[in-house]
């Protein structure tokens, strides 16, 4: 999906705040105010932008403790995984689930109010699932995010697709 410089610069100015006013964006960009509402508009109907998130404290809520909490299911069926993804997901402790490939399945980000919970909710809750064969938890000392996403440069991508990799080596 093309994304030209106007739509970038829309993308990086909601990042900053997905609040701001139509007007505000409008002038951080240099368009009209129609023009930023267009280009917004077109921006959630083609799935570029899906929503709004909010941002909470966690520590604020009694849930200072985070923890990766990386899992690995057994059988590995679709059926089972897709089972498992959906009750993960679904828990008051989770804050995001990750599938993923390689050694483990699931890395499910959590937040909980201490290590005692912590441990409750590896020890009781996932451990107990007969699909799950395996855990491995890295508790999270700090979370930083970049709150503004955009694409990567317009042909940034194909250069390095047409760069030669290590010691010369031609890519296929």
């Amino acid at each position: 999906m093309e994304l030209d410089d106007l739509d970038t610069a829309i993308l990086r100015e909601l990042g900053v705040d997905a609040r701001r006013t139509n007007r505000d964006v409008a002038a951080a960009v240099g368009v009209a105010p129609t023009t930023a509402l267009d280009r917004t508009r077109a921006l959630r109907e083609r799935g570029v932008i899906r929503g709004a998130l909010l941002d909470v404290d966690l520590a604020a809520i009694d849930r200072p403790v985070q923890a990766l909490v990386a899992v690995r299911i057994r059988p590995p069926s679709r059926r089972v995984i897709e089972a498992f993804r959906t009750w993960v997901a679904a828990l008051p402790e989770t804050v995001g689930v990750f599938v993923t490939s390689g050694s483990d399945d699931f890395l499910v980000h959590v937040a909980v109010p201490d290590n005692e919970h912590l441990y409750a909710f590896v020890i009781d809750r996932l451990t107990e699932r007969p699909e799950v064969a395996d855990v491995r938890t890295s508790v999270v000392y700090e979370h930083l995010r970049n709150p503004v996403v955009v694409p990567p440069r317009r042909g940034a991508s194909r250069a390095a697709a047409r760069r030669p990799g290590p010691r010369g080596a031609g890519r296929p």
